[in-house]
């Protein structure tokens, strides 16, 4: 199956400052594709894993950072476990994430980003998930107010879902991990 990559002007300032932020040489990658064989959500991805990688390392930034792939990558790190060179792929979709975000580089999926924003909130909040305030969250945000509401009764039968919120015992540890966390994010961009 061929794919018809755009034209887009190479930079390889993009490829040395995404290696620098990663900690690691993407010239490592051979592209052999079991990244690629391995990802669990490959068949909704605009580009497979493997050609993301080959368009780091042509500094294609305008078509990497605007893919939906680095949104839709579950970040399982099936590539980086499969990968014979030990390229961590998981890794580098973190990191063009962070940059397509500090960039002002609109996701083609608007939802995934704001997920992800709401499930940090409720994790600095609680110190772990609120699956319930995750779920209405997500719901009043996305304008979907009524998603998946009639699987929670199902779920709260069944333990799956309280109605109150878990809490961390040791809150000042947890605010010391977000602020290094908001400081070393800062120091990358």
């Amino acid at each position: 199956m061929g794919m018809s990559i755009p034209a887009c002007e190479l930079k390889a300032s993009f490829t040395v400052e995404v290696e620098r932020r990663l900690g690691q040489r993407i010239s490592e990658c051979y592209q052999c594709g079991k990244c690629t064989a391995g990802c669990p959500v490959c068949v909704e991805m605009d580009f497979p894993p493997h050609q993301i990688v080959r368009g780091v390392q042509l500094g294609m930034e305008d078509v990497v950072l605007g893919s939906r792939t680095i949104w839709l990558c579950a970040s399982c790190e099936t590539c980086s476990a499969r990968c014979p060179q030990d390229v961590e792929i998981a890794g580098l979709m973190d990191v063009l994430r962070h940059m397509a975000l500090a960039k002002g580089v609109k996701s083609p999926e608007p939802d995934i980003p704001r997920f992800h924003r709401i499930f940090l909130s409720s994790l600095r909040r609680h110190g772990r998930i609120f699956e319930v305030g995750l779920m209405v969250a997500r719901n009043m945000r996305s304008g979907h107010f009524f998603k998946d509401v009639l699987l929670a009764p199902a779920m709260v039968l069944k333990g799956k879902l309280t109605p109150f919120p878990p809490r961390t015992r040791d809150r000042r540890e947890l605010r010391r991990i977000f602020k290094k966390a908001r400081h070393a994010d800062r120091g990358s961009e």
